[in-house]
């Protein structure tokens, strides 16, 4: 009796997408760890440490960026994320943007756009970057107009370079680029922030039971936001039979719709705390006492800081998926098809039943991500942890990075699988073929 036993043999164009995706990672990541020239790296960092906006930068360091540390990808993917948000929203507002997303050529052009408007941004918050770093004392010796110049031009072909890199990734490699950049740099801070976590044990600030109730938050977080990602609404979908000339019969089917639970995945939360973290980026480049107040006033942890992140993502979760989600042309799209959903007359009611669904789904899925960007706050706040890079919106990036990746390398694998069993299909009908001639 024979045992049937999972394969796990790659063939050689996965494994040589997975060696190129591998290496574009690594280069991705040593640039990140080069300060750009000229730029005394610890003053920079002390000063930012103590500051209102670290929040911000806090921001930019968890996504991939080093712009505490001034390195060469300081910007890192976030100018092309920035760029890509914003094509995004304007294809739910304006109707030839939202045309041109849906044609070939049209999403050629977008792309194309979005890189244009990805280099103005790099630009922008380089020469940004570069004059706030002249106003800390001891960031750059030499300032003057070349310093300024150095770095505006570093940053921002960094900047370049981490799309470049991201575009290539997508295109040779496995995966989408732009996600795993960010997944690999979320990654990389795994093992200084467990390290970090032994050395409060080592030193009493956090007691062995604190940090074990912590790993174990931690771990329920990953596997609840495992299950939520995948969770999806099924909305049943029946196809009739219909006769398609000929004598040809196309049978009636039954299928359905999944809408996830968790339409908008993260963005909700990167756009709250873009919003959050508003007062304490302005106070610390204007310097403005009521701006400084209110920075001070919502700090992470706090009832007023935990509310309003809470309310925005809730917010955000609405917003973001009606962009993103178009009922009405889902509902176009079956009633050109001949489906329907059971009990709803095709077009406009299948429009407002699907938004009805929508709607319900959302509120489970919003409240599920402001707890998990919440609750790890609370809870190092609680136990005294801090800055050990373990967060919610970390946490919901990798799941839905590494699932997305996966599915990918087992959707690649299935096709290659189908394509051997079509060859060898064709050989032996051959080889029928010329023993009957």
């Amino acid at each position: 009796m024979t045992s049937v036993r999972p394969n796990f043999a790659m063939d050689e164009e996965l494994k040589r997408k997975i060696l190129f995706t591998l290496m574009a990672l690594i280069i991705y990541r040593v640039g990140a760890h080069i300060a750009a020239p000229g730029v005394n790296v610890t003053a920079l960092a002390d000063f930012i440490r103590n500051s209102a906006a670290a929040g911000f930068f806090g921001l930019y360091d968890a996504l991939g960026g080093g712009l505490s540390r001034a390195t060469v990808f300081a910007l890192g993917i976030m100018p092309y994320i920035s760029a890509s948000i914003i094509f995004q929203l304007a294809g739910g507002v304006a109707p030839s943007v939202g045309k041109m997303q849906k044609d070939e050529e049209g999403k050629k052009k977008i792309t194309q756009w979005t890189r244009y408007l990805t280099v103005f941004i790099a630009l922008s918050q380089a020469y940004t970057f570069a004059l706030f770093t002249e106003s800390i004392p001891g960031a750059i010796p030499d300032a003057g107009l070349w310093s300024r110049l150095i770095m505006v031009v570093t940053l921002t072909t960094g900047a370049i370079f981490v799309m470049w890199l991201g575009e290539q990734i997508t295109e040779r490699g496995i995966g989408n680029g732009m996600s795993l950049l960010i997944t690999f740099s979320i990654l990389e801070r795994f093992w200084p922030g467990t390290l970090q976590l032994l050395q409060f044990v080592q030193t009493g600030v956090v007691s062995p039971i604190g940090a074990a109730l912590f790993v174990l938050i931690l771990i329920a977080t990953i596997a609840a936001v495992v299950a939520m990602t995948i969770a999806a609404r099924r909305i049943p979908i029946q196809i009739p039979r219909k006769v398609m000339g000929r004598g040809r019969v196309r049978e009636g089917t039954k299928t359905f719709i999944p809408i996830r639970l968790i339409t908008a995945g993260v963005m909700p939360i990167i756009f709250a705390q873009t919003i959050i973290i508003v007062p304490g980026t302005l106070a610390s480049f204007t310097q403005n006492p009521v701006l400084t107040d209110l920075a001070s006033f919502f700090q992470p942890g706090d009832l007023p800081y935990d509310l309003v992140f809470g309310f925005l993502i809730l917010v955000f979760s609405y917003f973001y998926t009606s962009i993103i989600f178009n009922s009405v042309d889902l509902a176009e799209n079956l009633k050109k098809q001949g489906g329907f959903i059971p009990g709803v007359k095709p077009g406009a009611s299948t429009a407002d039943y699907i938004d009805g669904v929508l709607a319900r789904i959302t509120l489970p899925g919003g409240l599920f991500l402001a707890l998990v960007a919440v609750l790890p706050i609370v809870v190092s706040n609680w136990l005294g942890i801090q800055n050990t890079g373990f967060g919610g919106t970390s946490v919901l990036i990798v799941v839905g990075v590494l699932l997305d990746t996966i599915a990918q390398v087992e959707q690649h694998r299935t096709l290659r699988k189908y394509d051997g069993f079509m060859k060898t299909g064709r050989v032996k009908f051959r080889g029928r073929q010329q023993r009957y001639i």
